[in-house]
């Protein structure tokens, strides 16, 4: 979760007294209409939706061989413990400062507060959903029932879609001020109008399976109104310092990995193996994504003890197992839960994007506290890119407006330019520079290579399946660092396919939606837990086989 120290909106009224009476009847620490600050609650929404973010980005990233799964099967992957606090943060944390903030907001006139908030719900909610399925909502953030029912998710998405439109209503809205304590956009309505639009378009592509005409014609209104992110200014992110304490503004990924003795996440051997092997040459991304703190492959088994061990039996020819390169990428293979050996200074660590890391530079030297860019790193939450993405699938699978190889190719050079653009816009810079002179490394030319190969495997691909799966290949590439996108694509398509199988022959089925947190099952009496992770959540109709295990 993210490790900034939540600011506390309460603001706390000067009391000058001009007797020696006191009212006991009013609570001094309670947070009232009149001394409640609307610029500090906004504030604490979007911190906390930064942690909220994270929380359901980091198994989605997981699931879909973005990053390490270490649970050994599926059923441990989402195991109900591990998603309490996200639950908290979610219903205690977000929504309920949201419920505070509208009617302050909007009896004071500011509409723009009022209008991020609404925003901001809208994506918690549907996070929820896109996790969960089913959750409590409209008896939900009500200090009177402690045991509030569950909504269906249909509904909650339909809620969702209900904030979006009011939040468009608000930012359209003659506002007394703009929003101070807004640290995404800093109150510009344009930008949070565009954003609006963007949750609409991923919101309509979810439910593209259980209503096509309407996802449809909602989609090409969307592409009409022509307010949707389309430059880097309108990129919606979170941007981290390097603050080590009292706060800790590091992005969290740098945190679990930049210290003296390393260790921290273990990255995705198929996912590696895929930028650097899928095209016949490397992905010109991955030396900011991923930093090698060795560019030689182990040779010792106490280090990494798969180099001694045969591919599993059950792997077909193209799966990569153990080692993706020969040039140190050190990783593990999907649902890998072995023990850590001593590689915590060896493994491939978290490289400048997003994570504010080390940028490659070929150095294969560990990682220690405060290199790199000290944790200034990005949450990559709705990029230009994945706009694109979304319309090129669209456009292929919907027959929406748009020429699906065009929006790929916009939204493969988009990624390219916005991953430089934030390496370039940090203390790696000119080690960035450095680097390329003295390879002959020309970026144009590299990202010219890259989308030629990219868009001659799609006029290769013969079948409309075959071109989703290039589509789709390319966004789960550009987003990294965001795996509820990746979980969302990957059960709305079923694409990449051919994705690393388990490394155990039996994992059990393929997560369809998460656990609910055990803290929600024995403290609600009216919760009830799933029988298994197997159920699909309402937008996901795709056959309970569509999933590479």
């Amino acid at each position: 979760m993210i490790r900034h120290i939540k600011i506390l909106f309460l603001v706390f009224a000067v009391t000058v007294l001009g007797s020696c009476e006191l009212d006991l009847l009013d609570n001094p620490n309670a947070v009232t209409e009149s001394n409640a600050n609307v610029n500090f609650i906004l504030n604490s929404i979007e911190l906390s939706y930064a942690g909220n973010f994270n929380g359901f980005s980091d198994p989605g990233m997981r699931l879909t061989r973005m990053l390490n799964q270490g649970a050994g099967i599926y059923d441990n992957a989402v195991s109900p413990n591990g998603t309490n606090g996200l639950w908290s943060n979610s219903y205690a944390g977000v929504m309920a400062d949201v419920n505070a903030i509208i009617p302050l907001a909007e009896k004071g006139e500011l509409f723009v507060h009022a209008g991020i908030a609404r925003t901001i719900r809208a994506m918690v909610l549907m996070n929820l959903v896109d996790a969960y399925g089913d959750v409590p909502l409209s008896q939900a953030i009500d200090p009177s029932n402690f045991n509030p029912n569950a909504d269906k998710g249909a509904d909650v998405y339909a809620a969702a879609l209900a904030d979006l439109n009011k939040a468009t209503e608000n930012f359209a809205a003659k506002s007394k001020g703009g929003a101070t304590g807004d640290l995404f956009y800093a109150g510009n309505v344009d930008r949070w109008v565009r954003l609006v639009n963007a949750i609409k378009l991923k919101y309509h592509l979810n439910l593209r399976l259980v209503n096509k005409a309407g996802s449809t014609s909602a989609i090409n209104a969307l592409v009409a109104e022509n307010k949707l992110i389309s430059t880097a200014a309108e990129n919606f992110t979170f941007k981290y310092g390097t603050n080590l304490t009292n706060p800790d503004t590091r992005h969290p990924r740098y945190g679990g990995q930049y210290g003296p003795t390393g260790g921290g996440d273990y990255q995705s051997n198929s996912y590696m193996g895929h930028m650097y092997n899928s095209k016949g040459f490397p992905d010109p991304r991955m030396r900011f994504y991923f930093y090698r703190q060795t560019v030689r492959n182990p040779t010792d088994v106490n280090q990494l003890r798969c180099i001694t061990n045969q591919k599993p039996a059950h792997y077909r020819e193209a799966d990569i197992f153990c080692l993706p390169t020969t040039v140190g990428y050190w990783g593990r293979d999907h649902l890998s839960n072995e023990g850590i050996p001593p590689d915590g200074l060896l493994r491939t660590a978290w490289g400048l994007y997003p994570a504010g890391g080390l940028y490659d530079n070929n150095a294969g030297i560990g990682v220690s506290l405060g290199a790199g860019a000290g944790g200034a790193g990005i949450h990559p939450m709705m990029m230009r890119s994945f706009v694109d993405f979304m319309l090129a699938e669209s456009a292929l699978t919907l027959g929406t407006t748009g020429d699906p190889k065009a929006l790929l190719k916009s939204a493969v050079e988009k990624s390219m330019a916005d991953v430089r653009a934030v390496a370039l816009g940090t203390s790696e810079a000119g080690k960035i520079a450095t680097f390329e002179a003295a390879q002959g490394i020309v970026w144009a030319t590299e990202v010219t290579k890259y989308v030629d190969k990219v868009l001659a495997d799609y006029d290769a691909a013969t079948t409309p399946d075959a071109k989703l799966n290039i589509i789709a290949s390319e966004y789960w590439v550009a987003l990294h660092g965001n795996g509820i996108e990746a979980y969302n694509m990957y059960r709305r398509t079923g694409k990449p396919d051919n994705q690393q199988l388990a490394l155990e022959p039996n994992p059990g089925p393929f997560v369809r939606s998460y656990y609910y947190p055990l803290d929600y099952v024995t403290r609600n009496k009216n919760a009830k837990q799933k029988t298994n992770a197997t159920v699909q959540v309402f937008w996901d109709t795709n056959p309970a086989n569509n999933f590479i295990r």
